[in-house]
């Protein structure tokens, strides 16, 4: 065993978990806290898969969102198949402990919309989703207990002065909540990340009309980026983002970066967080779930894995604004 120091706390670490590293630099900028870069390995079975061969949701795709609820965890991803259709549709699962899922009989959700790459953000008693829609648009759902989704459209995206911005796509909606303002990070042809905000959940403006994370200049995320979650911990704002160091993105992985205004983003020094799989090359899309006693790491992109953090974690890292 031994004892480290992180963000104020003391914590216990486990050996048998791996080799603890010091807190890591962001460039020239403060250090990442340990408990959010240091995991041990992927389980190596996944937690949940395809639903087989003939089933609507045969392939799990991009970003599924986990959520610990007290005692039962849930996860709204995306499944598909084409050789039944193109669509992309919702699905739902739960869990007592965040390892073995059991799908919801109700699956899928809204069988007539195309819901992908899904984000959810809670406001009082109701519960909003942001994901892409067909052609990359992305859209908004509400519900007030996850049972029924009501379909509100497409986002409203304007360029600075106001104006349209120009058509096309704009996906992997990435959503923060704080103080009445919504913070939208969006994703154009995967080519950066841009930041849009509101007041009223209707119209979306953007801070800049350049990305707030723009792609390289390092191989690693030379290809492509996109927002997966942002979470705060320790005074500062973290996003986990999924990026291609392959100019034909036949190859993706986990980063990090971090922001104290949500504007203005340094890329992890440690980046790849988590490098192109192997065995899986395009295993992507994190998120990052407190369970009571360590930070889990899940990726849902083609199928539901976890990692744990090596450290014991007293002060989750908040993953849902106010």
């Amino acid at each position: 065993m031994r004892t480290l120091v992180t963000c104020g706390a003391v914590v216990i670490v486990a050996a048998t978990l791996g080799i603890v590293r010091p807190a890591a630099p962001v460039g020239a900028a403060e250090p990442v806290p340990a408990e959010l870069v240091d995991f041990g390995p992927a389980s190596e079975s996944p937690l949940l898969t395809g639903g087989g061969a003939e089933a609507w949701d045969r392939d799990l795709r991009e970003r599924g969102w986990i959520v610990r609820n007290g005692g039962t965890w849930h996860l709204w991803y995306t499944g598909s198949n084409a050789d039944r259709d193109p669509m992309r549709r919702l699905g739902h699962a739960t869990s007592s402990d965040g390892l073995n899922w059991t799908r919801d009989p109700r699956n899928p959700f809204l069988p007539q919309a195309w819901v992908e790459d899904v984000c959810m953000v809670r406001q009082g008693c109701c519960r909003f989703l942001f994901a892409e829609g067909e052609g990359d648009v992305a859209h908004l759902l509400r519900s007030r207990h996850g049972g029924r989704w009501d379909r509100l459209g497409p986002l409203d995206i304007r360029l600075s002065d106001g104006t349209p911005i120009p058509p096309g796509p704009r996906g992997t909606p990435t959503v923060w909540l704080e103080k009445g303002t919504w913070h939208l990070f969006y994703e154009r042809r995967d080519d950066g990340v841009w930041l849009a905000t509101s007041r009223d959940l209707r119209t979306f403006t953007n801070v800049s009309d350049e990305p707030v994370l723009a792609c390289g200049p390092q191989d690693y995320d030379r290809h492509g980026v996109a927002f997966d979650q942002v979470v705060t911990y320790c005074g500062r704002y973290y996003a986990y983002y999924h990026s291609s160091p392959a100019a034909d993105r036949s190859s993706w992985q986990t980063c990090l970066a971090t922001s104290r205004d949500l504007v203005h983003w340094e890329k992890y020094a440690g980046n790849p967080l988590l490098p192109v799989d192997p065995r899986h090359p395009k295993r992507s899309s994190a998120t990052l779930v407190h369970d009571g006693t360590r930070h889990r790491l899940y990726t849902t992109h083609p199928d539901v894995r976890v990692r744990f953090s090596v450290q014991l974690v007293r002060r989750p890292a908040r993953t849902e604004g106010t």
